[in-house]
């Protein structure tokens, strides 16, 4: 295989792992007669840590009941695995193209199984989280190998495109799937089901990926840049820890601009550093590169608008609609499957009319679902609702695949580990971003309009201005109880759609982004 010659950020083409230490990789020849199979291995490991990011959301109710955490251990249990996950994005794909993207994506396997099988054995709340953690170091390893890897198996421009529009159906279905597998074990099974249920999928996951994934890395060897790691670590740590504690603390307190400024500290030392080191993590000179830092963009701008509505809207679906959490989950099919059926498509308009136009066009019409999203009052109903979301999910799957292949188009072979790794961090960050502005919009909103409403007094009535599943279960419990949950629906539903302003403009707003920004086509 030749070698190609390239600046020092770029460090060399990338190469297959050495034969003496991967005998059970297959050959290239053999790969190309079985890349879709391999392709449905990686979108397998990628589901699994994507339905994870949401699964455990419909099991709090449970998890506090059985496991009496305090209410800051209860948030714990969900946001661990999104802070670790985020943190540790960028070392793992660093790591990945240094040792190995298959090594990386087996190591990350088998530290998500292992934490999955620990959640499942816990009897407190800190053990749960710490597991959570760890669970989070390994899909950090997993989802940037699974795009790596993708990048490297499909070598064909327009197979690849298509191999990565169902890579990102798989990525947005999961957030859908989450609540809708979790509901169906819950409503069977013990809390442990949603963790075991990784256990069988990780086991086949690996045992595939032995016999169909290739040994892939970059080809040269350069020294770790171990301080950079550690500092991207924890730049990334804080300012996801700042945006998941924002809401609570107030996004103008004192605590969360200290936390702020914490974070931008540690993120220009990152900078810093990765600047004059002579063998950086990661080349910021990737950012000047236009396609590169507008599809990052675009993912991030994507992902805050999903994230955060999914957020509400599953909230609406069980609290104002009444929906057991199964139930719930299987109503909001329709817009994953909307965005399933519709990702493929997306590189194929690429293709023909351009990735701006494609791309522009997506976040226009995600930008019109959230605005019908809008239009709804409490009494609306499921068909206005879902409508809304579908609407939503098609143009976030026009856009999806088109941004995530001018990434990887973007990238010298070498550093697909990394790139990817950078746009799964904005991904995480946007995805966090959404549900932390959306939810304490929302959540303000609601605690507005509900000061002046007639509530049960004492703890109920405190209990009942602050969350709307509080003000759910307390009206189903006291005579009466139907002019509550109507004043705490109306109130609840008027913030989400005061947040889904807020995502339809920001989707507006990159829409520009993309038109000047964006390739005209894939490569160019």
């Amino acid at each position: 295989m030749s070698v190609t010659t390239v600046t020092r950020s770029q460090v060399t083409a990338t190469a297959p792992e050495p034969a003496t230490r991967e005998r059970t990789a297959p050959s290239v020849s053999s790969l190309q007669r079985r890349r879709w199979w391999a392709l449905g291995v990686l979108c397998l490991s990628l589901l699994i840590i994507v339905v994870d990011t949401t699964i455990v959301n419909v099991a709090v109710p449970t998890l506090a009941r059985v496991l009496h955490p305090a209410a800051s251990g209860l948030v714990w249990i969900v946001d661990a695995y999104t802070l670790a996950f985020a943190a540790m994005l960028l070392p793992a794909g660093a790591l990945g193209d240094r040792y190995g993207r298959r090594r990386a994506l087996l190591a990350g396997l088998v530290i998500f199984g292992a934490g999955s099988a620990g959640a499942a054995l816990t009897t407190t709340a800190t053990s749960l989280i710490a597991m959570r953690a760890v669970m989070g170091v390994g899909a950090a390893f997993i989802m940037p190998a699974t795009l790596s890897l993708l990048a490297a198996i499909f070598t064909d421009p327009a197979e690849r495109a298509k191999a990565i529009g169902i890579w990102s159906a798989v990525s947005g279905l999961g957030v859908a799937l989450g609540p809708t597998v979790g509901g169906w074990l819950l409503e069977r099974y013990s809390w442990s089901s949603i963790f075991w249920v990784n256990i069988p999928v990780v086991v086949a996951a690996i045992a595939s990926a032995v016999l169909l994934i290739p040994a892939s890395r970059a080809a040269g060897r350069v020294r770790l840049d171990i301080p950079g790691a550690v500092l991207a670590a924890l730049a990334f740590a804080a300012i996801t820890y700042t945006l998941i504690q924002a809401p609570g603390s107030g996004w103008i307190s004192g605590v969360t601009l200290g936390r702020a400024a914490v974070s931008a500290v540690l993120l220009a030392a990152f900078t810093g550093w990765e600047l004059r080191s002579s063998h950086p993590m990661v080349d910021l000179a990737l950012f000047r590169n236009r396609a590169f830092a507008a599809a990052n963009v675009s993912v991030t701008v994507l992902f805050f608008g999903l994230s955060g509505i999914t957020f509400v809207w599953t909230q609406i679906l069980q609290f104002v609609m009444g929906y057991g959490t199964f139930a719930a989950g299987i109503r909001a099919l329709p817009s994953a499957i909307v965005l399933m059926l519709v990702s493929p498509i997306g590189p194929r308009l690429a293709a023909r009319f351009g990735v701006r136009t494609v791309v522009a066009a997506g976040l226009a019409v995600m930008a019109g679902g959230l605005a019908l999203f809008t239009t709804a009052g409490a009494g609306s109903g499921y068909p206005h609702f879902v409508v809304a979301m579908v609407v939503m999910c098609a143009g976030l799957g026009l856009a999806m695949a088109p941004t995530t292949q001018a990434v990887m188009t973007a990238l010298p072979s070498a550093m697909t580990g990394i790139g990817s790794a950078i746009t799964n961090t904005t991904r995480n960050i946007g995805a966090v971003l959404g549900v932390a502005v959306v939810g304490s919009v929302a959540s303000t909103l609601y605690t507005g309009s509900m000061s002046t409403a007639r509530v049960p007094a004492g703890p109920l009535g405190t209990a009942t201005r602050q969350s709307i599943g509080a003000a759910a279960t307390i009206a189903r419990h006291l005579p009466g109880g139907h002019d509550l949950l109507a004043a705490a629906s109306t109130a609840f539903v008027h913030g989400a759609d005061a947040g889904a302003w807020i995502a339809a403009a920001v989707a507006l707003a990159a829409i520009p982004v993309a038109v000047t920004r964006l390739p005209r086509r894939a490569g160019s």
